[in-house]
């Protein structure tokens, strides 16, 4: 079953949006990590039914539609910096690793900083928190390429192993395959003669392709209604 986690900072709505689409049990209260451990539940999509176009009677569908069910996860908020440790960030971080997609609940009106502490409303950007959502996962997707880059680069010398395959081997945990790497450098004209430190560019690059291609990511605006 597709598994698809709900991401933001915290206090955003995330759990609202989780109760309403798996009518799940998950607290909800108006303060950052509320939610420490993810819930977990199922939500449904709604698609036309094949059967109208193919001229079949069906028996799993509801007036054409079905309802594909997928596990929907919401993982505790992320914060600045949290590739660093930064509030529950490696927590977060190894929640969202299970994860095939996300959908990225973002505070539209302003009304929470970038900690989810509450603010005025208006005061703070919301396009500020998607930004930072996007830097944290490749920071993440970057740290695991760093810890074997030097290692990864030796076995594609010395026993001429394609680097793709080397690559989706580290990053296999953070649910990136082969294919998406592939994908990823063909986009980008990366080199590999020196370590991380001459390619820290060139690699964050190419974490934030493979985070576009192997986490797609939907915008869910919310509307919050919290008096600071």
């Amino acid at each position: 079953m597709l598994k698809v986690a709900i991401a933001g900072k915290p206090n955003c709505g995330k759990s609202t949006f989780f109760k309403a689409a798996t009518l799940a049990d998950a607290e909800i209260a108006p303060y950052p990590f509320t939610t420490i451990k993810p819930n977990v539940g199922i939500a449904h999509v709604r698609v036309k039914c094949p059967c109208a176009e193919m001229g079949t009677e069906c028996r799993k569908c509801v007036d054409g539609y079905r309802f594909i069910p997928f596990e929907l996860i919401d993982v505790a908020g992320l914060v600045p910096d949290a590739h660093k440790g930064k509030g529950l960030g490696n927590e977060f971080l190894d929640d969202l690793r299970q994860a095939e997609a996300f959908i990225h609940v973002v505070d539209a009106s302003g009304s929470t900083d970038a900690e989810g502490n509450p603010v005025p409303h208006g005061s703070h950007d919301p396009l500020g928190d998607v930004k930072f959502l996007e830097r944290e996962i490749n920071y993440w997707l970057f740290g695991i390429i760093k810890r074997g880059w030097e290692k990864i680069v030796r076995r594609a010398r010395a026993e001429h192993i394609p680097i793709t395959r080397l690559l989706a081997e580290q990053l296999s945990g953070a649910g990136v395959d082969e294919k998406d790497v592939k994908a990823a450098l063909s986009e980008l004209d990366l080199s590999y003669e020196s370590g991380t430190e001459e390619h820290t560019e060139e690699l964050l690059r190419l974490c934030d392709v493979l985070r576009k291609l192997s986490k797609p990511m939907l915008i869910a605006a919310n509307k919050m209604d919290i008096a600071p």
